[in-house]
């Protein structure tokens, strides 16, 4: 009989990116950390958010730490990004929530947090890191919006904590109401298992698939 194989775990420093739209100033009033989707990159998914460029919001799109070729394809080897697998699922949860916390401290270096709302905004698989970093992070967030994602189902919601975090981030929950993926069931749960730890939600339908749309974008960002 062979030996037994353990498993261990290492910290290490690594260099991540985000990437940013707008300008810091005396004239911000919000900035939004916005989380992509499975597969996305960074800088893609804040092109469509642009519409939220007006001057007075500072957008911050962090990236997925894991990157992956989308395609084998030998004439289109397109890259995206993923927040976590369920392989060393914990691991790397840990990771992002403080990933997350130090962009957070990048961004506050030259703007005073007392004079902004942080907008915390997850899609699809962004979704579950945001939720999760309002809860578990260092940092404030004052809203944060779920858009056609899920809640994360193994959050612990019997720690005060994080209750009480997620009840001060006026949650939205936004989704087409032709999304494959979360559908109206899907969100119907979520909003249950929320409000049943008292945790209020708005729900944001809209007519639409698995995709950000510009016009709710809008609507949202002037609730």
């Amino acid at each position: 009989m062979g030996n037994t194989v353990h498993e261990h775990h290492l910290p290490v420093s690594r260099t991540a990116r985000y990437h940013t739209l707008g300008a810091p100033g005396p004239g911000t009033r919000e900035v939004w950390v916005v989380c992509h989707g499975y597969g996305q990159l960074a800088s893609r998914f804040l092109e469509k958010l642009r519409v939220l460029d007006d001057g007075t919001r500072y957008l911050v799109a962090p990236e997925g730490l894991s990157r992956f070729y989308l395609s084998e394809s030998p004439t289109e080897r397109r890259v995206g990004a993923s927040w976590m697998t369920r392989e060393d699922r914990l691991a790397e949860i840990d990771d992002y929530v403080r990933y997350l916390d130090a962009v957070y401290d990048a961004v506050f270096g030259p703007i005073d947090r007392s004079r902004v709302t942080v907008h915390a905004l997850g899609f699809s698989q962004g979704a579950a890191t945001v939720s999760r970093w309002t809860a578990l992070g260092r940092a404030k967030v004052d809203r944060l919006t779920l858009w056609g994602g899920e809640f994360p189902p193994d959050l612990d919601l019997t720690l005060e904590t994080v209750v009480e975090r997620l009840r001060t981030a006026r949650l939205s929950l936004v989704y087409g109401r032709a999304d494959q993926f979360i559908t109206p069931k899907v969100v119907a749960a979520i909003a249950q298992r929320l409000r049943a730890h008292d945790i209020p939600c708005r729900e944001l339908p809209f007519d639409g698939e698995h995709e950000v749309n510009a016009t709710v974008l809008t609507e949202l960002a002037a609730l």
